[in-house]
C-alpha cells in the first residue's frame, strides 16, 4: 500500500493571503441586531455575512434612529464615498464595490453627529470561503453549458473556469409552450404568453436570465422582466418579480467530483416563474456534479450574495430539490441557517454520509454474500427480509449505487461491484486511481470531502466514517423466525467488510474516529436541531419501494429525517409529509404548485407575525397553515382521493396501507430509525435478545463472531462529541473554524 499523498490531495497554498480575523469571533453575532437608539446609526451587510464577502462588493444597509435625518448620512468605504439609495422597503442601502481581498472598514456617519462602522472581509469570487482548499484537478465545462437561448456558454477565461457575467432574454410561447429567444431592440413576438404572479400582477412571460461564475461554479438567476422597462437592480424591482426567491437543486451523487458541471438546477421553471418567483441555482448545486454538501452550502452562500447584489434582498428564500437536492436543502438549512427560510424537498434523504451510504455499503456486502460467498443459502424472499427492502431488486440496485464510495474501476467487474465513476469524461478517465496508478484521482464521496474527513495514510485516501463492527445483520429476520440460526450465524461470520479500496475482506470495517467525529459534529450527518429546528419543511414524494428493479429513493429515509428532528427538538411539528401526488404546476398535475402556495402562506404568516417573546421555532409551528398536514393520495379510483392523516414509519391507516415503509439492513440489524450512528458502542451478547434458543456450540460460535460484543444502539455513537454549531468554516475563513 502506498503512503505518499497523491497530488490531487495536496492543499493549495496559493490562496490570497488575508489578514486574519479573530478566530474566536462568532458568525452568529451578526444575527443580533437589537433595538436602535433614537440618536444611533447602524450599518450592516445585507448580501452576505460581513466576514464572507466575495468579489470585492457587498450590499449594505444603514439604519438611523428616529431623531436623526437619514438624508444627512454619508457612507465611506476604503477611503472613498459610497452612494446611498433608498431601497423599495424604504431603507438606505449601498452597493459598495472595489474592496480589496482582506479586511475593509465601512463607515456610516452624520457630519458632526453619530457614526457606525462595519468591518468586512472579502475573498476572491472564485472561492473558497468556508469549504477548505479547492479540489484538483477540476474540469471546466463552460463550453458544454447551454444558455437559456440554446447557445453554448463558451470557453472559460482562466483556470478557475470563470466567464464574463451576461444577461439573456427568453420568452414563453403561447403557441407551443416552449421558451424561445426574445429579440431585444425589435418589436416583441406575437406569441408571448402571459403570467399572473402571486401578488396579482398580469405580466408578459419574458424571462431575464443572468449567467455568471462564482466559486468555480456556473450560476444562473431568472426573473420575469419586460426589457422595455428599466433594468432591475437592488433599487428597481421588476414588476414581474414577487420579491421571493427559490433556489433549485439537481440530484445525483455518482460522478459528482472533479468537474464544474454542464448544468445547473433548472431556473427556467415555468410553474415557479409564472407565480413571479425569482429562481436561481448553480452547477455545483447539482449533486451529479458535486457530491459534497459543504461545498454546496458554500456555493449557496456565494450565489445568493450575487443575487442580492443584483436584485436586492428577497422577502424569503425557499430551497427545493429532489434526491441529491434534498441533501443540500436539509443540510444548508440546518448548518447555515438564514440562507433558506423554508425548504420543499422530494425523494428525500437526510444526507449522503449516513442513511444513504450506510444502506448502499450494506447492500453491496449483502449482494456479495448472497451471490459470491454463499449462493443458494438464502431464498430470494429470505434475502429481501434480511435487507429489509420492499423489493428484492433493491439489493443489487443499491449495491451498484455503492460505486460512489469505491475508488477502483475494473472493466471486467459486474456493475454490482463497480466503482470510480466519472461519467465517461475522457479528461478524467485517464487520471483515475488504480493499482497501477496509485496517485490517481479517487472518485469517491469521502475523497471529495477530504477537507472534512482528513487523510488516511494507511489507506492512501480520505479517512472514512464507515463502520459495520458489531452490526448483527438479519437480527430482526431471525427474531421473526424468517431465517434460521444457521443462516444468521453464517451470514454474520462471513459477510466481512471493505478495505480502503472497497475490496471485500474477511474483517469488518471500522470507521476512522476523527472522520466519524467530524461527520457527526459538523453536520455531514444531518443533526436536525440547528437551523432545521426553525425551518418550515414540506417533504413530498412518489412511492418507489415496490419497483421490481429496486430503487434507492425509499420512503424510510423520509421518516429517518423526521426521527432526527424529533430526537433533536422533541417534535417534528415543522415537518409535513406528502405521498403519491401529481407533482406539477398544471391543471392535470397541480399538487406541486399547491405546495409552493402553502409554503408561501406559511412563510408570509411567519414574516408578518409578532416576533416578540416567542422563539422562531415556536413561531414557525404557530404560523403553519391549519390545512397543511400530513397526507397521501389514493389514485386507485376516479377521481383520486386525498387522505389527511398522520404518517409514521410503523403507522396504521389508509396511507400506511397504500404506501408501506420498509426498513434498511441497518434497521433490520437493530439500528434506530434515525440511522445516525456511524460507530456503535458495544455490549456483551445476551441470549434474551434473539427470541431463539442457541445450543452451547451455536452460542460459542456467535461469541467468536462478535468477540468484543454487539451494537448497543441505544448508547449512540462511539466517537461523536456533540454538534459544534452553525456557520462553521473549514477555511480559509478563520471565523467559527471547525474542530
Amino acid at each position: 500500500m502506498h503512503t505518499s499523498r497523491p497530488s490531487w490531495l495536496l492543499l493549495r497554498l496559493a490562496l490570497v493571503s488575508l489578514p486574519l480575523a479573530s478566530a474566536c469571533a462568532t458568525a452568529d453575532a451578526e444575527d443580533t441586531t437589537g433595538a436602535l437608539g433614537a440618536t444611533e446609526i447602524r450599518v450592516e451587510a445585507v448580501s452576505t455575512r460581513a466576514h464572507l464577502v466575495t468579489g470585492g462588493d457587498v450590499l449594505v444597509r444603514v439604519d438611523v434612529g428616529t431623531d436623526l435625518e437619514a438624508s444627512e448620512v454619508r457612507l465611506r468605504a476604503g477611503g472613498r464615498d459610497a452612494p446611498l439609495r433608498q431601497a423599495p422597503d424604504g431603507t438606505l442601502t449601498s452597493l459598495v464595490s472595489g474592496l480589496p481581498d482582506g479586511h475593509s472598514r465601512i463607515e456610516a456617519a452624520i457630519p458632526g453627529g453619530p457614526s457606525a462602522t462595519l468591518t468586512v472581509t472579502s475573498y476572491p469570487v472564485t472561492g473558497p470561503i468556508i469549504s477548505g482548499p479547492h479540489q484538483s484537478p477540476y474540469l471546466c465545462q463552460t463550453r458544454d453549458f447551454e444558455l437559456a437561448t440554446g447557445e453554448p456558454l463558451g470557453p472559460a477565461l482562466d483556470e478557475d473556469c470563470s466567464i464574463e457575467t451576461r444577461v439573456d432574454y427568453v420568452y414563453l410561447s403561447s403557441v407551443d409552450g416552449e421558451f424561445k429567444t426574445y429579440p431585444l431592440g425589435a418589436a416583441g413576438p406575437d406569441d408571448v404568453a402571459r403570467a399572473t404572479t402571486l401578488d396579482g400582477f398580469d405580466v408578459p412571460f419574458i424571462v431575464r436570465v443572468q449567467t455568471g461564475t462564482v466559486n468555480r461554479a456556473i450560476y444562473q438567476s431568472a426573473i420575469l422582466h419586460d426589457p422595455s422597462n428599466p433594468a432591475p437592480d437592488a433599487w428597481t424591482r421588476s414588476r414581474g418579480w414577487n420579491g421571493k426567491l427559490v433556489y433549485t437543486h439537481g440530484g445525483g451523487c455518482r460522478n459528482g467530483w472533479f468537474r464544474q458541471g454542464s448544468s445547473a438546477g433548472s431556473v427556467l421553471n415555468e410553474g415557479l416563474l409564472a407565480m413571479g418567483f425569482a429562481v436561481t441555482s448553480s452547477s455545483l448545486n447539482v449533486f451529479g456534479n458535486n457530491c459534497n454538501d459543504l461545498l454546496a452550502s458554500e456555493t449557496h452562500i456565494m450565489v445568493k450574495e450575487r443575487f442580492v447584489e443584483s436584485y436586492g434582498a428577497p422577502l424569503y428564500t425557499i430551497g427545493t430539490g429532489g434526491s441529491g437536492g434534498s441533501y443540500q436543502s436539509h443540510q444548508t438549512a440546518d448548518n447555515y441557517p438564514g440562507v433558506f427560510d423554508g425548504i420543499i424537498v422530494s425523494s428525500s434523504f437526510p444526507d449522503v454520509t449516513s442513511a444513504t451510504i450506510f444502506t448502499l455499503a450494506d447492500s453491496r456486502l449483502l449482494w456479495h454474500y448472497f451471490n459470491e460467498v454463499a449462493p443458494g443459502a438464502f431464498t430470494q424472499e429470505e434475502q429481501r427480509l434480511v435487507s429489509g427492502f420492499g423489493s428484492h431488486g433493491s439489493i443489487a440496485n443499491l449495491s451498484r449505487g455503492a460505486a460512489r464510495i469505491d475508488p477502483t474501476f475494473d472493466p471486467a467487474a459486474p456493475p454490482e461491484v463497480q466503482g470510480s465513476e466519472v461519467a465517461g469524461l475522457e479528461a478524467l478517465v485517464a487520471l483515475r486511481y488504480s493499482p497501477t496508478n496509485p496517485d490517481g484521482i479517487r472518485a469517491t464521496v469521502y475523497d471529495h470531502t477530504v477537507n472534512v474527513y482528513g487523510y488516511d495514510e494507511s489507506a492512501g485516501g480520505a479517512a472514512r466514517p464507515l463502520d459495520n463492527h458489531g452490526v448483527q445483520y438479519g437480527l430482526e429476520a431471525l427474531q421473526a423466525g424468517a431465517i434460521t440460526k444457521t443462516q444468521f450465524l453464517a451470514l454474520n461470520r462471513d459477510i466481512g467488510g471493505f478495505d480502503g479500496d472497497l475490496n471485500h475482506v474477511t474483517e469488518r470495517h471500522r470507521a476512522d474516529p476523527t472522520a466519524t467525529r467530524r461527520a457527526i459534529d459538523t453536520g455531514r450527518v444531518l443533526f436536525g436541531g440547528a437551523g432545521l429546528a426553525s425551518t418550515p419543511v414540506i417533504d413530498y414524494r412518489s412511492y418507489t419501494d415496490h419497483r421490481e428493479g429496486g430503487d434507492i429513493h425509499m420512503i424510510v429515509h423520509q421518516f429517518t429525517t423526521r426521527s432526527r428532528l424529533e430526537k433533536a427538538n422533541g417534535h417534528a411539528d415543522n415537518h409535513i409529509m406528502n405521498v403519491g401526488g401529481a407533482w406539477g404546476f398544471s391543471e392535470e398535475r397541480p399538487d406541486l404548485g399547491d405546495l409552493f402556495r402553502s409554503m408561501d402562506t406559511w412563510l408570509m404568516t411567519l414574516l408578518e407575525g409578532d416576533d416578540s417573546g416567542v422563539s422562531r421555532a415556536e413561531r414557525v409551528v404557530d404560523s403553519k397553515p391549519e390545512d397543511l398536514v400530513d397526507n397521501c393520495w389514493d389514485t386507485s379510483g376516479e377521481p383520486r382521493r386525498n387522505i389527511r392523516e398522520p404518517l409514521s414509519f410503523d403507522g396504521s391507516g389508509a396511507c400506511a396501507d397504500l404506501y408501506p415503509a420498509y426498513p434498511t439492513p441497518r434497521h433490520v440489524a437493530g439500528a434506530p430509525l434515525a440511522n445516525d450512528i456511524v460507530s456503535c458502542q458495544l455490549r456483551p451478547l445476551d441470549r434474551a435478545d434473539y427470541g431463539v434458543e442457541f445450543t452451547a456450540a451455536e452460542w460459542s460460535e456467535l461469541q467468536a463472531i462478535f468477540p468484543e460484543g454487539v451494537c448497543d444502539w441505544a448508547k449512540g455513537d462511539a466517537h461523536a462529541q456533540g454538534y459544534q454549531g452553525t456557520w462553521l468554516s473549514f477555511g480559509p475563513s478563520p471565523v467559527n473554524r471547525a474542530r
